[in-house]
């Protein structure tokens, strides 16, 4: 097993020694946590529980390990000590699983994207699972604050009977400030492919007048946030029954337009979208939906992490 002290907490802009007016330039971080869990074996890994095979990070990213819950996955939490994305920020997440192991990551909070005065936030997410095992990545959701740049990139790779069940969110201003996100850049992007072959690609791409497509009818229609989940193996498009059926038991109650979700379906990947005008019964239609899920199609417990029970 490796495991790496802290590194360099941050890496510096071309100009970090001096700005143009003689001040201080701002340090540019260039975050890093890598976690690899394994098929535990012995007395420490009753229940099925994984085994921490590799670990690194750097500032400001960090790793922390809560005990397993009875009869749950081996869960990895990402903190990010900086409180949040300023344009240039640079994080990088890799999380693997290896054959026969199940494990979920998570992140501590939800993560804020900070007013660019030019440059894009890069968050970059790679997932990988072997045969037979089972990965879930279920981060708290990103807070685009008006003006900001960010380009996120997430890319899952299966092999075998390996399963990934992997989710994003993103809300569009700080809406309990009364800010919305009206300009800026949100880009977010999708690479999937199973044993080495693209399944799908895809980006959700804002940029410049954003405030015009957040409110267009044919667009997202006063919407101010969205969800995307996904499940990708062999075999999973016959989830898609089980899928949509949890979309409608977890928008039971609510008015008909308070969340706008659907599922659909491709060979080795089942995709449900999920979209309001109010983040917070988003985030309650979309948890309530991730349980009973995982549930169906793996028959794990149908909870959440205790970091994202509210």
């Amino acid at each position: 097993m490796q495991l790496s002290k802290l590194e360099t907490p941050i890496s510096a802009s071309p100009n970090a020694d001096t700005a143009t007016n003689g001040t201080p330039a701002r340090i540019i971080t260039d975050g890093r946590a890598e976690v690899t869990f394994r098929q535990g074996s012995g007395p420490a890994h009753q229940g099925g529980h994984a085994a921490l095979d590799h670990l690194y990070y750097r500032d400001p990213m960090k790793i922390l390990f809560p005990r397993p819950v009875a009869g749950d996955l081996t869960t990895a939490v990402l903190v990010t000590t900086s409180g949040g994305m300023v344009g240039g920020d640079k994080l990088a997440f890799a999380g693997k699983v290896e054959a026969g192991a199940s494990a979920l990551f998570t992140a501590q909070a939800a993560e804020k994207i900070y007013r660019s005065v030019g440059p894009d936030c890069e968050m970059s997410v790679d997932l990988t699972v072997e045969d037979g095992g089972w990965l879930e990545w279920l981060p708290h959701e990103s807070i685009l604050f008006d003006q900001a740049r960010l380009k996120r990139k997430t890319t899952i790779a299966a092999a075998g009977s390996g399963r990934v069940l992997a989710g994003e969110m993103m809300v569009f201003g700080r809406l309990a400030r009364g800010e919305v996100f009206k300009t800026g850049l949100a880009r977010d992007a999708w690479d999937v492919s199973i044993d080495g072959r693209p399944v799908w690609r895809d980006a959700l791409h804002l940029e410049g007048d954003v405030l015009r497509i957040l409110d267009h009818a044919a667009a997202f229609d006063g919407a101010r946030a969205n969800a995307t989940a996904i499940l990708v193996g062999h075999g999973v498009e016959d989830h898609l029954d089980d899928a949509r059926d949890c979309l409608e038991q977890a928008s039971a109650g609510l008015a008909r337009n308070d969340v706008l979700c659907g599922a659909t379906a491709m060979k080795g990947i089942v995709i449900a979208r999920f979209m309001a005008r109010e983040p917070m019964k988003l985030r309650r239609v979309y948890g309530a939906w991730w349980k009973q899920f995982r549930h169906k199609t793996r028959e794990l417990p149908e909870r959440l992490p205790r970091l994202w029970e509210i």
